[in-house]
């Protein structure tokens, strides 16, 4: 067998799709964020980033900056090793409690990803509970997906955000079988939000313990930037949260928070904890003092959902289709591959604007779009030069307009 042809066709039926990714050589610009310098084939050019998940400008604030310097030069770069063997350091101790307080638990786990934390603590709780059935909301992220299926549990799909569909899976499920039920609070390509507070009222009706992934809500969302579950004070209905370090944050990371023998469970036998090696010193002392920076910066928070609304009344405004969202994801339909792929490549060479396309299996084949995130950074002029560019492509291309 010729093995480059077979992985070369399917390389070629992915391009044919429209569904081929291409990386973009970014290079962030601390200190003017959202601006960046892209390396293309014509050299190198200024843009301005629209899709990027450092919400709040995290990633280059003083605070985590300066934080992250400190840790450097008296730790050096890495851990060491996995938390286990050398690489549990103070930093991950600190931030650890940090998390756990954030969430009113009483403990936190920390992971090297968001998508690790998921995979190895639903394949673990699921996998420690005999007879386990995982109630799976159908929109969830595919590190859930792969998770609930590494852990060889029975599981059930529920309507997305359907708690009545939630309600009558539970009530037909043998009462007797330990039941988890998974779901996100933001689902990060349509901007939705789950009604958390039922879905934890149902769950524990029938014993269910309930999983949420809060990855694009932390930060965000809450008094203290705990979530849409503290935000609607709904956190006590949820046993484990999950959250990221990576987004809201601005640095890199996952962990789960909850009771001190679910998590304790979680450490002793998820293999994707115990054998990957821990996050550097200097990213989980930057995480930290984002974290404490966030319990306290409401102003931030404020002033990125401002943005974000400005952003879905001026794309109305303009006549694009901008699709319904109750959070600050901002999607613009398409509703094709190649023509979303061609208006990505058009505002940036044209324009100057960087958006990456969404397509196929990150969304549903017709629903392909542009998924912009504006920060408290994207001030009116550079809204305004989005919404001009976003027209003449949308000319170029005779793209569908909002009806």
């Amino acid at each position: 067998m010729n093995y480059d042809q077979v992985f070369a066709e399917a390389i070629a039926k992915l391009k044919a799709a429209g569904n081929y990714r291409i990386f973009a050589d970014l290079e962030r610009r601390a200190g003017a964020y959202p601006q960046a310098k892209f390396r293309g084939p014509q050299g190198a050019a200024d843009v301005t980033v629209w899709c990027s998940n450092d919400y709040l400008g995290m990633g280059q604030h003083p605070v985590v900056l300066e934080a992250m310097h400190e840790a450097l030069r008296s730790c050096g770069a890495g851990a060491g090793g996995t938390r286990n063997i050398a690489g549990t350091t103070h930093h991950h101790v600190l931030l650890e409690l940090e998390l756990a307080d954030l969430h009113g638990k009483a403990a936190a786990l920390l992971f090297s990803s968001g998508y690790n934390a998921n995979e190895a603590t639903l394949s673990t709780l699921a996998r420690q509970l005999p007879g386990c059935i995982v109630f799976s909301d159908a929109a969830n992220h595919a590190s859930m997906i792969a998770g609930i299926r590494h852990s060889g549990a029975d599981k059930q799909i529920f309507n997305h955000n359907d708690v009545a569909d939630l309600e009558r899976r539970l009530a037909a499920a043998d009462p007797g079988r330990p039941k988890l039920v998974a779901f996100e609070s933001v689902y990060s390509m349509d901007g939705d939000i789950s009604p958390i507070r039922e879905i934890g009222a149902v769950a524990r009706r029938h014993g269910a313990l309930t999983y949420l992934d809060e990855v694009h809500a932390v930060g965000l969302y809450g008094r203290r930037g705990g979530g849409v579950a503290e935000r609607d004070g709904a956190m006590g209905e949820i046993d484990v949260i999950q959250g990221t370090l990576a987004k809201a944050f601005g640095v890199v990371g996952g962990y789960i928070a909850g009771s001190a023998a679910m998590v304790d469970v979680v450490r002793s036998f998820a293999p994707g904890f115990i054998f990957s090696t821990a996050i550097p010193p200097a990213i989980a002392a930057g995480a930290l003092a984002s974290v404490r920076h966030l319990k306290t910066d409401h102003a931030l928070r404020e002033r990125h959902q401002e943005r974000a609304a400005r952003l879905k009344r001026l794309l109305a405004e303009a006549g694009l289709p901008v699709m319904p969202s109750a959070s600050h994801i901002v999607p613009v339909l398409v509703g094709d591959a190649r023509l979303c792929k061609q208006a990505c490549d058009e505002l940036l060479e044209r324009h100057g604007i960087y958006v990456q396309p969404i397509n196929y299996p990150t969304v549903p084949r017709g629903s392909e779009r542009l998924r912009l995130t504006p920060t408290p950074l994207h001030d009116d002029a550079t809204m305004a030069r989005l919404i001009a560019a976003l027209e003449d492509v949308w000319s170029r291309l005779r793209l569908r307009r909002a009806a």
